[in-house]
C-alpha cells in the first residue's frame, strides 16, 4: 500500500491523541498463557495465520538459515540511514534486499535496490559461490511461501463463505497448518474459486521480493519501548508494511538462533522477554487488546488480505539474535529498471542530433513537453541516481549487477541536463513573444526550484554527522557532483542563480 502526502503527519497526531487518552496506564494485551488469547486471535486477528516450524521441510530450513549466515559470513547486512520527518535516522535493523532483477523497493523514503536472485534470461554473477547459494536458497523459499500464501487465501474464503452459510461460528484451529489441512483439504471438490479470482490470488501472492532483516539485541546500546502496551523491547516499532500492492499477502520466515536464556515465566507478566514476538493491535483502536505471539526458530507467518491495511504490527526483541525474510509483493509501477528506461525514452524522444554538425536541438517547445521531460529529469536524478549512490558501494559486497545500467541510466540523465540548457537558451533567445516565453518559465521555473532545492537536501545527507560515520563502503557518495565550471557539464550544479536569472524574465 502506498503512503500519500501527509500521511506521516497524520500519524503522528493520531499517536500523540493516543498516548493523550492512555495517561499513564498501558493497554491490555494478550500473550498464548491467557485463557482469551485463542479466541481473540480468531475473532480479531484471524487474518494472521502462523506456521510452526515442524510443518516446513526440514531441508528448506536447513538451505535458508544457512543462506542467513552466508550473507552475514560476508558483510551483506546493513542499517540503513532513513528519512523521517526531515531527519536522518539509522535503522536498529540491519537489512538487504533480495529479489527479480531490475525490482526496488521504497520505505521512510530510501530505495533499496534488490541483489537479484537468480532467474532465467539474466546473466548475474555474484562475488562469491556462497552468495549465489544463498540467494537460489532465498528464492526456493519465495517459492514454497507462494505456494503455501495462495492456500491460505483459499482456505480463507472458504471459511467465510461456510461462515456465511453456518449460523454458528465456525470452531477453525488458528494454527496454519491445521487451518490448511482441515475443512478446505478434506474436500477440494467443494472449493470452485472463479478465474478471476484465481488470477487476483496470484496477484496478492507473487513475491517479487523479500526484505531480509538481522538483529542481535545485546549489541545495541538502546531499544525502544513499546508505548502502548507495555510489551517492552522493539526491534520494529508499529507500522503498516509500505508500498505494496493493495490487499497483497506478506509472508514471513522467522530465524532467532538458539540460546538458553530462558525467563522463568512464573516471575514474568506479560510476554517471555526471551523470546522474539510479532505485536498486532486494530490500527488507532484502545478498545480491542493487542496480541504477542511468540516466533520460535523456522515459524513462518502470513499477513492476509487486508490485514496490513486495517491492523499494525510491531517486531517486539527477545535475548538472541534474529534474522527474518519477509516476502512482499512490492508495488513495483514506478520501481523497476524496465519503468525508468521507458521513462528516459520518452524524455530523450524530444531531443534531436544534427546528422552533419551532431548539434543538438529539441524538438519541441510545448509546454506539457518540456514540463514532462523536466519532470522525469528530476526523477532519474532524486528517485534512482542519488538514492543508489546515497547507499555507498555496499551493493558490491554481493554482485556488481547493477552498476552497468546505472551508469546508462547516468548517460540519459546527462542528456536531459543538455535538454534543460537547451530550453534556457531558446528561453534567452528573441524569437518567441512574451507570452509564450513566460508560459514556458512558468511551467519550467517550479521544476528547476525543486531539482536545486533537493541538490541542497542531498548534499546535506551526504555530509550528516550519521552518514560520515559510517563504514567506508558504507558511506553516501553525492553523486551526481561536479564543480560549476565543470566543461563537460552544460549548466552549474548549483542553479540559484539560473532560478534567480528566470523569476527576473517573469517580473
Amino acid at each position: 500500500m502506498k503512503r500519500r502526502a501527509g500521511a506521516s503527519e497524520n500519524k503522528a497526531a493520531k499517536k500523540q491523541k493516543l498516548l493523550e487518552e492512555l495517561g499513564e496506564s498501558w493497554l491490555p494485551y494478550l500473550t498464548p498463557r491467557d485463557a482469551e488469547f485463542h479466541q481473540l486471535w480468531k475473532t480479531r486477528y484471524s487474518k494472521l495465520l502462523l506456521r510452526k516450524a515442524e510443518k516446513i521441510p526440514q531441508e528448506l530450513h536447513h538451505i535458508v538459515q544457512e543462506a542467513f549466515l552466508t550473507l552475514q559470513k560476508h558483510d551483506c547486512f546493513f542499517q540503513d540511514l532513513v528519512r523521517i520527518k526531515g531527519k536522518d535516522f539509522l535503522t536498529p535493523v540491519s537489512r538487504i534486499l533480495i529479489g527479480n532483477p531490475g525490482c526496488t523497493y521504497k520505505y521512510l523514503n530510501t530505495r533499496l535496490f534488490t541483489v537479484p536472485w537468480p532467474m532465467e534470461d539474466y546473466e548475474i554473477k555474484y562475488c562469491h559461490p556462497e552468495l549465489f547459494a544463498a540467494c537460489k536458497a532465498l528464492i526456493r523459499l519465495n517459492d514454497y511461501l507462494n505456494i503455501e500464501a495462495v492456500q491460505a487465501l483459499q482456505g480463507q474464503i472458504f471459511s467465510e463463505t461456510k461462515e456465511t452459510e453456518d449460523t454458528a461460528v465456525s470452531d477453525r484451529e488458528q494454527d496454519f497448518s491445521t487451518f490448511i489441512k482441515g475443512s478446505l483439504l478434506e474436500d477440494q471438490s467443494s472449493l470452485y474459486t472463479p478465474r478471476n479470482d484465481c488470477n487476483s490470488l496470484k496477484h496478492r501472492t507473487s513475491y517479487n521480493l523479500t526484505l531480509l532483516n538481522y538483529m542481535d539485541p545485546l549489541q545495541m546500546p538502546y531499544l525502544k519501548q513499546e508505548p502502548y502496551f507495555g510489551m517492552g523491547n522493539m526491534a520494529v516499532s508499529w507500522h503498516h508494511d509500505e508500498n505494496l500492492v493493495e490487499r497483497s499477502t506478506v509472508a514471513v520466515y522467522s530465524y532467532s538462533c538458539e540460546g538458553d536464556d530462558k525467563v522463568n515465566e512464573q516471575d514474568v507478566e506479560g510476554r517471555d522477554p526471551a523470546d522474539w514476538h510479532i505485536g498486532l493491535k486494530v490500527a488507532w483502536d484502545i478498545k480491542t487488546p493487542g496480541l504477542a505471539i511468540p516466533l520460535h526458530p523456522g515459524d513462518c507467518y502470513f499477513m492476509l488480505d487486508d490485514l496490513n491495511m486495517t491492523h499494525q504490527h510491531c517486531v517486539l526483541a527477545g535475548f538472541q539474535p534474529r534474522f527474518s525474510s519477509t516476502h512482499r509483493v512490492a508495488e513495483c509501477s514506478t520501481g523497476t529498471l524496465e519503468y525508468i528506461f521507458g521513462q528516459c525514452e520518452i524524455a530523450l524522444q524530444n531531443l534531436q542530433v544534427d546528422s552533419d554538425s551532431a548539434a543538438l536541438s529539441l524538438k519541441s517547445l510545448e509546454v506539457q513537453v518540456v514540463k514532462e521531460v523536466e519532470g522525469i529529469h528530476n526523477e532519474v536524478e532524486f528517485e534512482w541516481l542519488r538514492q543508489f549512490w546515497f547507499q555507498g558501494k555496499r551493493y558490491r559486497k554481493c554482485t556488481d549487477w547493477w552498476f552497468e545500467p546505472m551508469a546508462k541510466l547516468e548517460e540519459f540523465w546527462k542528456k536531459m541536463e543538455f535538454m534543460t540548457s537547451l530550453v534556457l537558451c531558446e528561453v534567452g533567445k528573441g524569437e518567441r513573444t512574451m507570452e509564450q516565453r513566460n508560459e514556458i518559465i512558468s511551467c519550467f521555473l517550479p521544476l528547476l526550484t525543486e531539482r536545486q532545492e533537493l541538490r541542497k537536501e542531498w548534499t546535506a545527507r551526504c555530509q550528516c554527522q550519521l552518514a560520515v560515520s559510517l563504514p567506508e563502503e558504507q558511506k553516501p557518495d553525492c553523486h551526481p557532483l561536479w564543480k560549476d565550471d565543470d566543461p563537460s557539464m552544460p549548466l552549474p550544479y548549483d542553479l540559484e542563480e539560473v532560478i534567480a536569472n528566470l523569476q527576473t524574465v517573469l517580473e
